[in-house]
């Protein structure tokens, strides 16, 4: 039996001819004004859709594409027939100027009435998804999912926490002292940076200058900060020191490390474990943590109890079948092995899927086990998943539907006959997901960062302590600059020569030692009231660390400098998708400069 939607719609149109006919939306009929309730069938077809049989419409096909005025590939976009007089239609006539303004109002219109978001109005939202490289989804013929907090997300306090507590059973069954510690999300954020040298979890900003620091658990001061790294850079390269956390999953692990730290420091923890440092003490847990994920309890934990750990989101099953309807390959590649991606898959998608369709409907091929970043950088043997208890065989070519363990990004393209750009990349993992794939295949990338929505808030909550912050500072600005201006008429009138500025002539020695002395007084009673409001800016996300996605009150964290350099797009969750379409043209926005507001003021 076809379902039925019941719409009750209350819409006054402006009086205007639109190019889109009457008939395309049956709700409204040919009247301006109206109320009216209408049932609708989900199974029939559109009128506004031609079928490929009448020629109106057709496909660019990925051999005939050509390249747009922005670089973009042309491949999938729709084209109409000219030949059938369509573009002589009277609400094509006229200057093309006055014709989009009019549509583009007319479109707006349409849009908030239905109650769809525009893609501007979609910018500014905590689930927008925002775009740091043009990207033509029309051109994208294959999609690629992480699975681990992307397709699904975690409850991160229950997840990590309960890692958290397997690798402390370790860490008490190795000898060290783990008695009275507690697992605390608080203490760390993605995005920081752990320095196994010293012992330190530092804030970098996108030059990988460190912004703030913390030893053990305990903050160090700006003072502390600048005699510790005021001549050192982060830089990741170095592995061996630097230990970036591009994920969720590293809150377990950093939160153990530091709180080890303290217990290194104060002596607690015993001798006969060996001379430890505080990179051996790093090496320590994350051997820990390792067994826990090794060993198995901990997956297995979770998958007896899906529903204690996963966020439920329905509207995430439903963009990928959109994406899946709309032509785009679908491909699961995931680190998981199979019983726990098919458990956890279950779970989380089955339950929301129409027509009785199973999690595997969606995607073209599933790949588990795929040991990335190794998946994007080399090849490993690839074997076929051929039963339900996960009975695998060698294979050397993957096919659509198929279920393998194991390969590399290589297999994939080549058994789908697409590669490079042609391909969408989705994970959560800035390093093994979004800038592997991106350097070895030139593969398009998105980011999956849930914090994004959390920061969006603190972000509009914090609005006016900022702009009081602002505030003080341009005044100060303003100040200094006076100030600066008599010091150096002062310095000059030493020397003998003129002063720079007519007043500053003026003065004599007196009025102009009290004035720079009452403007120095103005800027150091500035300075006491700026520095704690520019160390509480950000506290609404987090009181340690501050905003994710900066560094001090101007500039971006080294976290952000990594999203805008290896990933396309970014937003809190992949059910984002639904609230834009699988043709979507996602347009960069224009990157200020310092000398912008120059250009602009003069």
């Amino acid at each position: 039996m076809a379902a039925t939607i019941t719409i009750s719609i209350n819409v006054t149109l402006r009086r205007r001819k639109s190019i889109i006919p009457p008939s395309c939306f049956p709700f409204f009929g040919n009247n301006n004004s109206f109320t009216m309730t209408n049932t609708v069938n989900m199974n029939m077809k559109s009128r506004c859709v031609a079928s490929s049989e009448g020629g109106v419409f057709s496909v660019t096909s990925p051999s005939q594409f050509e390249i747009d005025y922005l670089g973009q590939s042309t491949k999938g976009d729709l084209n109409v027939n000219l030949n059938l007089g369509i573009d002589e239609e009277p609400g094509l006539r006229g200057p093309i100027e006055e014709v989009a303004r009019m549509e583009a109002q007319g479109a707006e219109n349409l849009l908030n009435h239905l109650g769809i978001p525009d893609p501007l109005s979609a910018r500014h939202s905590p689930r927008g998804i925002f775009c740091t490289r043009t990207l033509n989804l029309r051109s994208i013929s294959a999609i690629g999912y992480d699975m681990d907090y992307t397709l699904m997300h975690y409850n991160v306090m229950a997840w990590e926490g309960r890692a958290y507590d397997y690798c402390m059973d370790n860490l008490r069954n190795m000898g060290f002292p783990v008695d009275g510690l507690a697992f605390d999300p608080e203490l760390v954020i993605r995005g920081l940076v752990i320095d196994k040298e010293k012992g330190n979890l530092v804030k970098a900003d996108r030059f990988g200058y460190i912004k703030r620091a913390m030893h053990g658990t305990r903050m160090l001061s700006t003072r502390e900060v600048s005699e510790m790294y005021g001549r050192e850079l982060v830089d990741l390269r170095k592995e061996n020191r630097w230990e970036f956390l591009n994920t969720l999953f590293s809150v377990s692990e950093a939160v153990a490390y530091m709180q080890m730290v303290d217990r290194l420091d104060d002596g607690a923890i015993a001798a006969d474990l060996g001379p430890l440092e505080y990179k051996g003490l790093y090496k320590a847990v994350g051997k820990a943590l390792f067994r826990a994920h090794v060993e198995g309890q901990l997956k297995s934990e979770i998958m007896s109890k899906p529903e204690l750990f996963v966020e439920p989101d329905p509207e995430l099953p439903l963009a990928l079948l959109d994406q899946k309807e709309a032509g785009k390959r679908l491909l699961l590649i995931t680190n998981s092995d199979y019983h726990y991606t098919d458990k956890m898959m279950q779970h989380s998608f089955n339950r929301f899927l129409p027509n009785n369709m199973i999690w595997r409907d969606l995607f073209d091929m599933v790949i588990v086990s795929a040991r990335k970043p190794e998946f994007f950088q080399m090849s490993h043997p690839m074997y076929e998943v051929v039963t339900g208890e996960g009975l695998m065989r060698p294979c050397f070519k993957a096919h659509a539907g198929g279920l393998y363990s194991g390969g590399s990004a290589q297999m994939v393209e080549n058994s789908l006959g697409i590669h490079g750009d042609e391909i969408l990349y989705v994970g959560d993992h800035i390093y093994t997901d979004v800038s592997q794939s991106k350097v070895h295949l030139r593969w398009r990338t998105a980011l999956i960062c849930r914090e994004l929505e959390q920061e969006y808030s603190a972000l509009i909550h914090n609005q006016g302590h900022r702009a009081k912050l602002v505030e003080l500072i341009n005044q100060k600005e303003v100040v200094g600059d006076l100030f600066n201006q008599l010091r150096l008429a002062l310095q000059r009138r030493t020397k003998g020569r003129p002063a720079q500025t007519l007043a500053a002539t003026r003065m004599d020695d007196e009025e102009l030692t009290e004035s720079i002395q009452k403007l120095l007084i103005v800027m150091q009673r500035l300075d006491q009231k700026i520095a704690p409001m520019l160390e509480a800016d950000g506290e609404h996300f987090n009181k340690r660390w501050g905003f994710l996605s900066r560094a001090g009150l101007w500039d971006k964290s080294h976290l952000m400098r990594q999203i805008e350099k290896y990933a396309d797009i970014y937003t809190s969750r992949v059910s984002n998708f639904l609230h834009y379409t699988p043709f979507m043209y996602f347009h960069a926005q224009e990157q200020s400069l310092a000398h912008d507001s120059y250009s602009f003021r003069q």
